[in-house]
This record gives C-alpha cells, sequence and structure tokens, in this order.
C-alpha cells in the first residue's frame, strides 16, 4: 500500500479476499482517554464509521471500555478488534506503566466474544498509519531533493518518550516497536551536567523520557527555575499551578514573551533534536525521521526548522549520514488509530 507521501509497508493480506468488507474496532489508548473507531476495509484502506472517545481511568479493564463502545454503538458485525498500547506487548500481552490496568489479548477476545484481537505498541502502530497518512499531515523540517530509501524512525514525545522504525527490505517498509525512549540520557555541555544530577537525585536512573515528554517538559522548567535561578513571575507560578502546564508554559512564551518559559522550550527542541539524531544514527534511517506526540503537535509553529535541523545533524563522523535525512513532523492525530485498524485489516493473509 502506498500513501500519498510515498510510504510503501509490507501488508500481505491486502489483496486477500477474506480482508474486503470486514468490521474492525480500534483503540488508541493513552493515560488521560482513549479514542475508539469503528472502520470498514475498503479499496485496500479503512474507512472510519464511527468514533468515541472515554476517559481511561473511568473504567476497571479495558473490556469494560470497549464493550461500553460496542454496546453504545449496537455493533454487531466486529470481526477483529486492534489495540495501541502506550508500553512493550510481549505474548499479546501488556502492562503499562502509566495505565491503571493491564492488558491480555486472550482475556478480551473470550470477553467480547470476538474472532480476533491484536495488541500493538502505540508507536508501532502510528508507524502502520503511514500507509493512509497525506502529504497535507506532514509538515517539513528538511526535505532532501531526492527522497532516498532505507529505514524510517518515528520519534513521538507525550505522555512519555514513544519511538519505533519501520525497516526497509528493497521493497516494502515494514514496522517494529521500540522501547529507546527508557534508554539513558546523557548531558554534553557543564550546564547539561547539572541538569543530570538534578534528575539523578530525583530518579536515581536518567532516561530520555525524564526529559523528553510532558514530565520531562516540566523537569526542564523546574531546573530552570530551582537550580539556575530563572525567575518566574508570581501570576506565572499560580497559573501554571491551576492549569495545564504544557499550554500555560506554551501561552507564557508565546504571548507573554516570559523568558524561562522561551529558554524551557529551547531546551526541550534542542534535546528533541539530539535524541532525533540518537534515533536517526542508531536505525540509521537514511528513509526519513518523523516526530509527532502531542508536545511537537504544540510547539510546530514556534520550532525554527532550520536551527533544528542544524542541531540535528551534528556528530562526531556521520554527519554526512544526516545531512541528508528528511525530516518531518507529523500532524495526524488519527495515524496510530487508522494504524491499528489498517494491521487488523490487512497484516493477515
Amino acid at each position: 500500500m502506498n500513501s500519498e507521501s510515498g510510504y510503501r509497508l509490507y501488508l500481505p493480506g491486502i489483496g486477500s479476499e477474506r480482508n474486503k468488507n470486514i468490521a474492525i474496532v480500534a483503540a488508541d489508548v493513552r493515560e488521560d482517554h482513549t479514542v475508539f473507531g469503528y472502520f470498514k476495509s475498503a479499496n485496500g484502506t479503512v474507512d472510519l464509521v464511527e468514533e468515541c472517545t472515554y476517559s481511561t481511568k473511568s473504567f476497571s479493564s479495558f473490556s469494560e471500555m470497549a464493550g461500553k463502545f460496542i454496546q453504545e454503538y449496537r455493533l454487531n458485525d466486529i470481526e477483529r478488534l486492534a489495540v495501541a498500547v502506550p508500553g512493550p506487548v510481549i505474548n499479546a500481552k501488556s502492562a503499562p506503566a502509566r495505565l491503571p490496568w493491564d492488558l491480555n489479548a486472550e482475556e478480551i477476545k473470550n470477553t467480547l466474544q470476538l474472532k480476533k484481537v491484536h495488541l500493538l505498541n502505540d508507536l508501532e502502530g502510528f508507524a502502520y498509519g503511514l500507509a493512509c497518512i497525506s502529504d497535507e499531515a506532514l509538515i517539513p523540517i528538511y526535505k532532501s531533493e531526492n527522497q532516498p530509501k532505507g529505514n524510517v524512525a518515528i520519534l513521538a514525545p507525550g505522555n512519555g518518550l514513544g519511538e519505533s522504525g519501520l525497516f526497509y527490505d528493497g521493497e516494502y517498509l515494514r514496522p517494529f516497536a521500540s522501547e529507546g525512549g527508557h534508554s539513558e540520557f546523557s548531558p554534553r555541555t557543564n550546564t547539561e551536567v547539572e541538569f543530570y544530577q538534578f534528575l539523578n537525585n530525583l530518579y536515581g536512573i536518567v532516561s530520555w523520557e525524564s526529559v523528553l515528554s510532558k514530565k520531562g517538559l516540566f523537569n526542564i522548567y523546574r531546573f530552570l527555575r530551582d537550580v539556575k535561578r530563572h525567575p518566574e513571575p508570581e501570576w506565572l507560578g499560580a497559573r501554571l499551578s491551576g492549569g495545564d502546564f504544557m499550554t500555560e508554559l506554551f501561552k507564557a512564551a508565546v504571548e507573554d514573551d516570559v523568558q524561562i518559559c522561551k529558554i524551557s522550550m529551547n531546551t526541550f527542541l534542542e534535546f528533541l533534536a539530539r535524541e532525533a539524531n540518537n534515533l536517526a544514527l542508531k536505525l540509521k534511517a537514511t528513509g526519513g525521521l518523523l516526530i509527532t506526540g502531542e508536545i511537537p503537535m504544540a510547539l510546530k509553529d514556534y520550532m525554527d526548522k532550520d536551527k533544528f535541523y542544524q542541531k540535528f545533524k551534528i556528530s562526531d563522523k556521520m554527519e554526512n549520514l544526516l545531512k541528508e535525512i528528511p525530516l518531518y513532523l507529523a500532524v495526524d492525530e488519527k495515524a496510530g488509530l487508522k494504524g491499528v485498524a489498517i494491521y487488523a485489516a490487512y497484516c493477515e493473509l
């Protein structure tokens, strides 16, 4: 299957008669909310028929929440269910740290009386969503003159730090999950050493997720405030503690020109460029690197794209490889939901 932007994924069941016009429920599970979609497979893609969002923590299990969606919309023809989960999936089971309950594909299948249930890591699900992503949903940070072939990397800071890749086999791209966001953060400058020590006192092991996530953005801000003594206006402290931290920080930086907020966001983007560099090198992602997630989507208009690209390509010996890697912001919020539906529809022969 080819998307408008040219990502050709390995989907072995795309021409199979048994995968035509099937009913699929897809779910994108997040810490605070879960999005459900009812899809029908058609013409090598999936069509969204119904959609609903629930509060994740309002349910005692995933099966209870999925059952509510199925009952509310009177979905009696479901053949497959696919779930994107924010954590590793091993042997069709997952126990994500940020969710109030575990997931087990066999238990979900038996409880809901379904034929097939798939569990995928959420960033692997997003990777499958590239099969139907449009050019309009990809904002170039750096675009090569010639679209190179090769592996593709995906980096997504949000509630956590998601990472995944697509292996290029010479003809198709094959998505795979990664837990690279939990690899250890390493400082480069004296100030970053101070920042590392600050985080080390809080967490012990300092992962990239402690730097590049909503929690990580807060960690950068409080380091600047509490250790580097950047002044915090009194009105800002009240606003940050009383509202959504990321939204209020962004507003204070852009609308109120508050220096500590601007430095926090610039520091976050510099660290994001560095981890994008790390991931691109580890996966040899010559086919491109996509950045998605709630924070980059919020900062897309604030980001200095040329500065980001210059930071991204810094390397001891690999600048020639890095400087030709296409970089994009992927801003399709439904890509993960569509992706797991694509997987359920076409990854079986």
